[in-house]
């Protein structure tokens, strides 16, 4: 069953932020995920959500999504994403 790993970020420092999405993209593909959304535009049409940067992977699984995650290469990218910006991240079961 496919997994979902969604973001709602907000970037706080412009400056340090593209070295994350310098190397992330890398970090993805090795453990089998591909971007679904990366940013863009977005309209809130019910509730008050209004998020700041929308990005949504999709992995094989769960497990992978949380080899992906947990992984030396990512944890590296993740404490420059954590200096740079603020924001929620999830994992989520498809279908």
């Amino acid at each position: 069953m496919p997994a979902y790993v969604i973001g709602d970020i907000t970037v706080t420092d412009a400056e340090l932020y593209p070295s994350y999405t310098a190397v992330t993209p890398a970090t993805i593909e090795k453990y089998g995920g591909r971007f679904v959304i990366r940013g863009g535009a977005h309209e809130t049409i019910e509730g008050d959500w209004n998020p700041g940067r929308v990005v949504m992977l999709e992995f094989d699984d769960m497990a992978a999504a949380r080899r992906w995650y947990d992984s030396p290469e990512y944890s590296e990218a993740r404490a420059i994403r954590q200096r740079a910006a603020t924001g929620s991240v999830i994992f989520v079961e498809g279908l």
